[in-house]
């Protein structure tokens, strides 16, 4: 596994990495018309591209020797649904799940941190959906402090999150 920066070309696995692991999490018991369309509208090679190329966007990736199976995505400049946050989110921290427990997502999470750092961000804050009780524990265990929720919106439609936050205390110890 290599981690490194996004480039344009790694769009399109982005964005079919992207709708494996939505659907896969959130649609536990079928696929309607309503979340297809989201996820196919959402998730494409296009809009991946246009986060790559912005400025206020960092993505790193998870690649192995077939391709990508993991990334992370800090946005600058997004303001908390809730008051104590700093403007560095952690938009998305996807990991193909056939891959989950074998250090990706820890090794993405810590290289967003990393990031993060450089950027002397006090914190770091993200929101996970409510039901989403593996991302939670990860996020818990990794230092991660509910200070809130929110609703994620598709449409009309709300959907309950949590947000977390980490402080990012620097030291020498933390960087190893």
């Amino acid at each position: 596994m290599t981690l490194r920066l996004a480039q344009p070309s790694d769009a399109a696995s982005i964005a079919a990495l992207s709708i494996e692991v939505w659907i896969g999490t959130y649609l536990k018991t079928g696929v309607s018309g309503f979340f297809a369309d989201y996820a196919l509208a959402e998730f494409t090679a296009t809009k991946m591209n246009a986060l790559i190329l912005d400025a206020t966007q960092h993505i790193i990736v998870s690649d192995n020797e077939t391709g990508i199976d993991g990334f992370i995505r800090l946005t600058t400049g997004n303001a908390a649904p809730v008051e104590g946050c700093s403007n560095l989110e952690i938009s998305t921290l996807y990991v193909q799940p056939r891959h989950h427990g074998k250090g990706g997502g820890r090794s993405l999470l810590h290289a967003g941190l990393k990031y993060a750092r450089t950027q002397g961000a006090a914190s770091v804050w993200l929101a996970t959906n409510v039901e989403n009780t593996p991302a939670i524990a990860f996020y818990l265990g990794h230092g991660f402090v509910q200070v809130g929720q929110t609703d994620f919106l598709i449409r009309d439609r709300a959907y309950r999150n949590n947000v977390y936050r980490i402080p990012l205390y620097w030291n020498a110890a933390s960087e190893a």
